[in-house]
């Protein structure tokens, strides 16, 4: 996997694929600035009468419920129905699922009509997805739902309840948290890099999507989660490392796209569940 892992990231390298995101104007800066760093394009199209054809041209898609409207509702179907017909990747980040009507009916109509390979979200989201009670705290996952490293009995069941959803949804579910729990719905992956630091950034799950559609455009689904979970943990990891200020998860990107390679090798926390 680790070998994979690092051909994925010399392909984006060579082949600077354009990513197409939607995402939301919180965080639409950074998010161009990660695939950029990532050495891929991104183009943040957004409007109902181009994304059409923005979306042809792409090499993956990247689609965010996060601050919806009702023009980024329907630009998210006219390229997720593209990118199903042209068979170009899409992952959708279900921001908020977990503590809306409104978005988790997007959601599921997503799922549905655009086969995403990849559904992200929180803990709280992917659980609500799957029809089991979730303790959703607004966009954030609920302290009843989040899991660590320290309690192994609560991971591996929830890493069950992970594997059991994507195998119905036919799509690899990536539930980020303090420990990114990654299934294709028959092997379960736990990530355990990142710092706590992370949590108090606007925008990192936002930017975990775009970073898995960055590895979609040149790798399998469940490769490009395992990466994209371990590229933005490391970047935390190497912004903590020189500072602590609002500006380290940059600082950690800047780090990681100079030595990609030998970092991930060194740092990478990725480990199959038993």
């Amino acid at each position: 996997m680790l070998e994979k892992m690092k051909k994925a990231k010399e392909a984006v390298i060579s082949q600077a694929p354009l990513i197409h995101c939607i995402t939301n104007p919180i965080s639409i800066n950074d998010c161009a600035n990660v695939v950029l760093a990532l050495g891929a394009k991104p183009i943040m199209a957004e409007h109902p009468k181009e994304v059409h054809e923005i979306t042809a041209f792409a090499k993956a898609l990247a689609v965010n419920l996060g601050n919806i409207t009702d023009a980024r509702a329907e630009s998210i179907f006219i390229s997720g129905g593209v990118a199903k017909n042209a068979q170009i990747p899409c992952v959708i980040d279900v921001v908020g699922a977990a503590c809306s009507a409104l978005r988790m009916e997007l959601a599921q109509r997503f799922i549905r009509e655009c086969a995403p390979c990849v559904i992200k979200g929180n803990l709280s989201e992917i659980k609500a997805l799957a029809g089991v009670d979730s303790a959703a705290q607004g966009i954030d996952v609920g302290q009843k739902d989040s899991v660590n490293g320290k309690d192994t009995q609560k991971l591996q069941k929830t890493g069950q309840l992970v594997c059991s959803y994507a195998k119905k949804a036919h799509a690899v579910a990536m539930a980020s948290g303090a420990v990114d729990i990654i299934s294709d719905g028959s092997q379960v992956w736990f990530v355990k890099n990142g710092v706590a630091e992370l949590s108090k950034v606007t925008g990192t799950g936002c930017m975990l999507n775009v970073i898995t559609a960055t590895y979609l455009s040149v790798t399998d689904p469940l490769t490009a989660c395992l990466l994209s979970a371990g590229t933005l943990g490391i970047c935390g990891e190497l912004g903590a490392d020189v500072t602590l200020t609002e500006t380290f998860l940059k600082m950690g990107i800047d780090e990681l796209s100079v030595a990609p390679g030998m970092v991930l090798k060194v740092r990478q926390k990725i480990r199959e569940a038993e």
